[in-house]
């Protein structure tokens, strides 16, 4: 059968389960999954605690000698890149999908919540053969045919060299100019100090979404016996013993490591994580993601309340003077300082150190 016959029945379930599950959810002139201000420069106004230094206008800064920022304002057309990785790894599950499904849906849900808008979406496609790029284009027929060229992608046999997902990255930010976002869709098991940089090149300019898809065997090594494990990008195989506790603990702690450095680097590159498993309901994942990501920029968008000073207890002394069981006003306490000033060198009375923190604090 051809490759579009079997893509077109099952991507038109996809879109099914997207527009159903996902419509009512994420409904806003954009797509929603990084919230933010937009990409598009306005006005300029004065710099303000906690603004981004990238928008700064240095030459309203230099004519006026007081630091000046430059809005942004949402665009009336977004442009949507995504890098998709189908490289040997991808070719991997043992749950309700392989990873490459997994990826295709992500980079699905992201085109049909955006096309119905006249969003733009192109794609980096990784794999066996190199890099193939798709231009940014409008409209479902566009759309569909970018999932039909990701459905239809070769699988890489065994032992064939690949392009590293951080050279895919580099190539990327030079292919794309305008402003937007960027979803690199990967399960990130090349070393992250190859992909790394080049992501945070990304996030200096563009809003980053990195969606890593994993595998539970990833994680853990169930107990069934000898396991013969094949490396899909080397083709090298091993057969090692599951039954052995500490093989399979050793295993796990491994691979929490591996993960855990993962989220440390793209945290270090600024990019917003989301993490989709192939035994989890990948929409529910989504959601929950979405969720989250507006809720900490509603915090971030509201202003922060000064802080209230405490309440002093009885029997303590006020912020304003000495209690009254304290010492009098006119003199100082047997072997302290006196109540209209600090002791030589230390904070006045009531008032904190010189230095000292503010009050409030930021929002978790």
């Amino acid at each position: 059968m051809k490759p579009y016959l079997m893509a077109e029945p099952a991507l038109r379930r996809l879109e099914l389960t997207i527009t159903r599950r996902l419509d009512g959810l994420l409904q806003g002139e954009h797509l929603g999954l990084l919230p933010g201000p937009g990409s598009e420069p306005a006005e300029t106004r004065p710099y303000q605690p906690d603004d981004d230094v990238r928008r700064m206008d240095w030459n309203v800064t230099a004519r006026t000698n007081v630091p000046h920022v430059r809005d942004l304002v949402a665009d009336r057309e977004l442009e949507i890149w995504a890098l998709l990785d189908a490289t040997a790894s991808m070719d991997f599950g043992t749950a309700a999908m392989e990873k490459r499904e997994l990826a295709l849906s992500a980079l699905a849900a992201v085109g049909f919540l955006t096309q119905r808008t006249g969003n733009r979406i192109g794609t980096h496609m990784l794999h066996g053969g190199g890099v193939r790029t798709l231009p940014a284009r409008t409209g479902r027929p566009h759309l569909m045919a970018v999932l039909q060229a990701a459905f239809g992608l070769p699988r890489t046999p065994p032992g064939v060299a690949e392009p590293l997902l951080g050279v895919a990255a580099e190539q990327l930010g030079r292919v794309v100019r305008r402003r937007g976002l960027m979803v690199v869709v990967s399960d990130f098991l090349d070393p992250p100090e190859t992909w790394e940089l080049p992501l945070r090149k990304l996030t200096a300019r563009h809003q980053v979404l990195a969606v890593e898809v994993l595998d539970p065997r990833e994680l853990t090594l169930p107990n069934v016996g000898i396991l013969t494990l094949i490396d899909p990008e080397s083709g090298r195989r091993r057969e090692v013993s599951t039954a052995s506790a500490r093989l399979r603990r050793r295993y796990a702690e491994a691979a929490a490591g591996q993960r855990d450095a993962i989220a440390q680097a793209m945290r270090r590159a600024g990019a917003t994580h989301l993490r989709l498993r192939t035994d989890r309901d990948w929409v529910r994942d989504l959601v929950k993601h979405v969720m989250r990501q507006r809720r900490l920029a509603t915090l971030a968008a509201s202003p922060a309340l000064p802080a209230r000073p405490p309440t002093p207890t009885p029997g303590e002394p006020s912020a304003g003077g000495p209690s009254a069981g304290g010492p009098s006003a006119g003199g100082p306490s047997a072997g302290g300082p006196s109540a209209g000033g600090p002791s030589a060198g230390g904070p006045s009375v009531g008032g904190p150190a010189t230095g000292g923190p503010p009050g409030g604090g930021d929002a978790a």
